[in-house]
């Protein structure tokens, strides 16, 4: 959904042939945004994301207002809505979020609704960066074998997933392979 854009500031430039959309925040500030020139950096960064998301609902031009209302008080109370393009996770927290969206992919299934109505609202990279353990070894496909039985689940478990993608780094580890393993 297109910005409402409420302070008229939306614009768009062109480089090496592609449009971008921005918003001005110059404009904004010339639109009825007083004192935004003078916010931190920060600030700004979130602004321009409320502008961008401006839908009336869950962004509203009060949200807006709040972030510009900083630059009299110095602080606010007022919770915004802050919707980053994309969310980049590592594996300790972002194997089990994939988890919870298989289990309500399951529950929303049980229900007889959709599963896979039940996404991300932005995009997910995951990036599972592992040493291999050394499961087998001594043979020809022995990194092949150990590979594949460590990418086999994240990648069964983000196939279905619409807004998440799985990127797995796997490397040999240099233990030695236990006394007790056989070839």
């Amino acid at each position: 959904m297109a910005s409402l854009d409420s302070f008229k500031c939306r614009r768009e430039m062109t480089v090496a042939g592609k449009t971008y959309t921005y918003f001005d925040l110059k404009e904004a500030e010339k639109n009825g945004l007083d004192g935004v020139s003078k916010l931190p950096y920060t600030l700004k960064v979130l602004l321009e994301n409320l502008l961008r998301f401006e839908d009336g609902r869950t962004v509203t031009k009060q949200d807006i207002e709040a972030i510009a209302a900083w630059t009299k008080t110095g602080k606010s109370d007022h919770e915004i809505a802050y919707r980053p393009a994309r969310v980049l996770m590592q594996d300790f927290t972002g194997v089990p979020a994939v988890v919870d969206l298989a289990a309500m992919r399951d529950a929303t299934t049980s229900l007889g609704g959709d599963p896979k109505s039940v996404n991300p609202l932005v995009p997910v990279d995951l990036v599972i960066d592992h040493s291999v353990m050394v499961d087998y070894f001594g043979k020809g496909d022995s990194f092949a074998r150990m590979s594949s039985a460590n990418t086999s689940a994240m990648a069964s478990a983000t196939s279905s997933s619409n807004g998440v993608r799985a990127h797995l780094t796997i490397s040999a580890s240099s233990r030695r392979a236990p006394a007790s393993a056989t070839r």
